[in-house]
């Protein structure tokens, strides 16, 4: 935390290009994994975390890292990211119009395990896509960046009680309506 807040002093006075490198490949891999679970997609998750760096770089002289540790900071940036991607016509135009041809078969099992795996999670980010904004977040960094109750309390300002009540509320509300559209569809 303490390197983080010298790099940022680098960027900040001097526009240090080597400091804002090293700034983003300490937590590159870390966002990425953390887009990626969401999205399943790696282009797009390539792509959404060079968002989230130029955000961060854009927005990094307002970082203060008194209310917040930079990955914390970090992390709020990027959640807020992933809302905005599911929100976006872009996804709900390529949601609809993503074709069967598109998709590369390997080994029939895998694929069928895979192709599942997508289609529960996109199941799950629906529903949870919908959820106000606050609940998104801590689902999202509960889930996605595998924070604790703590952090996630102290990153949002909120008390921890409040961070439980609030995911295991959303998770139960996501289950249900998965569950619900499950029994649906057969």
């Amino acid at each position: 935390m303490e390197r983080d807040l010298k790099l940022i002093q680098k960027i900040n006075k001097r526009g240090s290009e080597a400091a804002a490198n090293e700034l983003v490949s300490n937590y590159y891999h870390e966002i990425y994994h953390f887009v990626f679970r969401q999205t399943l997609d790696q282009e797009q998750s390539l792509d959404l975390t060079q968002d989230i760096f130029i955000n961060m770089l854009q927005a990094l002289h307002q970082f203060e890292g008194k209310r917040a540790s930079f990955r914390t900071w970090l992390y709020k940036i990027a959640t807020y990211k992933v809302v905005d991607y599911f929100r976006s016509k872009y996804y709900r135009v390529q949601n609809l119009s993503s074709d069967i041809d598109d998709i590369e078969f390997g080994d029939e099992d895998d694929f069928t395990i895979t192709l599942l795996h997508k289609e529960e999670l996109k199941a799950v980010m629906d529903v949870v896509n919908g959820l106000e904004t606050s609940l998104q977040q801590i689902f999202r960094l509960k889930l996605f960046a595998e924070y604790t109750f703590q952090e996630i309390a102290a990153s949002l300002h909120i008390p921890e009680s409040t961070v439980k009540t609030k995911y295991y509320r959303s998770l139960k509300f996501v289950r249900k309506v998965v569950k619900e559209a499950d029994e649906d569809a057969r």
